[in-house]
């Protein structure tokens, strides 16, 4: 599994000479705990969180009027698309990293927190479900062939196939998606050439 499949898209960005209040905002607004920080370019120039901002109260006292650049952390830690999600957490581990802009071309595509890792890692029957329904459905170009539902760890596929051989790669989809342990085909389910069972 790659950043791309985790990431939070859209990533909401900050302006460096945004106000510090316009980033409390975004925060309180869009209930997330950090932020990349962008320049003029929308190139990612840092991150703020809500660390960052209590730590800037905490030291002025009152509201402050100071700019996110100067309260942000610097460049944060970044991924790419592509990066795998094992390799990613091990450097949110080793970097301290809550959360991770994943850029393309140092512009910001998306964000994967430490939240969307550990539902990869150790992932629920829901989020099982979902990942593996978001598979189904990318492999039926967008449309919803095959209903699945993963139940303690046991996943069961719905819908018709046209063959044996999408009968086949539709399972295996599933089946490695994380948290599925078992997969079977509903009573029924088939289709031209497809067993049910």
């Amino acid at each position: 599994m790659h950043a791309k499949d985790i990431m939070s898209t859209p990533a909401y960005t900050v302006h460096a000479d945004a106000a510090v209040a316009e980033a409390v905002a975004l925060l309180e607004r869009r209930s997330i705990t950090a932020a990349p920080v962008v320049d003029d370019r929308d190139v990612v120039v840092g991150l703020v969180s809500e660390v960052d901002v209590l730590r800037d109260r905490a030291r002025a006292g009152a509201p402050s009027t100071r700019r996110v650049r100067d309260i942000m952390s610097g460049l944060p830690v970044t991924a790419w698309p592509e990066a795998d999600v094992a390799d990613l957490a091990g450097v949110m581990v080793r970097r301290g990293a809550h959360t991770v802009p994943v850029v393309v071309e140092e512009h910001v595509v998306g964000i994967v927190s430490r939240c969307d890792v550990l539902r990869t890692l150790l992932p629920t029957d829901d989020a099982a479900q979902r990942e593996a329904q978001r598979r189904l459905d990318a492999y039926a170009d967008g449309r919803q062939r095959w209903p699945v539902s993963v139940r303690d760890g046991a996943a069961t596929i719905g819908g018709e196939f046209d063959d044996e051989a999408e009968r086949a790669a539709v399972v295996a989809l599933v089946r490695t998606t994380p948290g599925v342990g078992t997969v079977g085909v509903q009573p029924g389910a088939g289709g031209r050439g497809a067993p049910g069972g």
